[in-house]
């Protein structure tokens, strides 16, 4: 019973020299594990810092202005290009009218559109413009136009079941100049001929 008990307590190290293979590979072990695991983490191909700085492209992007980064420049006095329906629709109305949030009406739902439809064009688009409980006026997006509105309601509303018409678009206000322009010259010419009058 003795011997038995004697051989489970037994060590696998039985010589000096196992001794010392062990103490060594528990101390080279992990050092090449972390070695290897290094390696691997950094093993894409690195360049020193400041070693590609004075190349041309990364001169043009550090005097590059910040503003360029971002922003889409617009000239002020250029006209409008307005957007369909369906533009202000993804860009704007979407984040709510496509998932049905807050109580929005989602588009394609034919029954949560059927009573506003019902209501008519005119009061979707006040609706739209002047905005109405959770939803901001147009949609929050103040720089849309209400050309752009009308065109997102009857875009809405007729993916869910109306057949509102797409409103039409004003001439734009280049034209009225042009016919106020024609019409100078012909006020000149009596003016003209009221000045030639006291001259008989």
């Amino acid at each position: 019973m003795s011997t038995a008990h004697h051989d489970e307590h037994e060590s696998a190290i039985k010589t000096p020299k196992q001794l010392i293979a062990a103490v060594v590979a528990g101390f080279l072990v992990p050092i090449v594990c972390i070695v290897l695991l290094v390696e691997y983490v950094t093993n894409g191909q690195k360049t020193g810092a400041g070693s590609d700085g004075q190349t041309p492209e990364m001169i043009a992007a550090r005097i590059k202005p910040v503003a360029d980064n971002g922003f889409t420049f617009r000239d002020a006095n250029t006209p409008k290009q307005l957007q369909s329906g369906e533009e202000v629709f993804k860009s704007t109305c979407a984040a709510c009218h496509a998932a049905g949030v807050a109580g929005a009406p989602k588009v394609g739902d034919d029954g949560a559109w059927k009573a506003r439809i019902a209501e008519g064009y005119d009061k979707l688009v006040s609706h739209a413009i002047n905005g109405l409980r959770a939803m901001p006026p147009k949609g929050g997006n103040p720089d849309l136009d209400d050309v752009e509105i009308q065109r997102t309601v009857v875009y809405m509303a007729n993916q869910s079941g109306a057949k509102f018409k797409e409103p039409e678009v004003k001439a734009p206000a280049a034209a009225p100049a042009a016919s106020d322009g024609a019409a100078a010259p012909a006020g000149d010419a009596p003016a003209a001929a009221t000045s030639a009058a006291p001259a008989k």
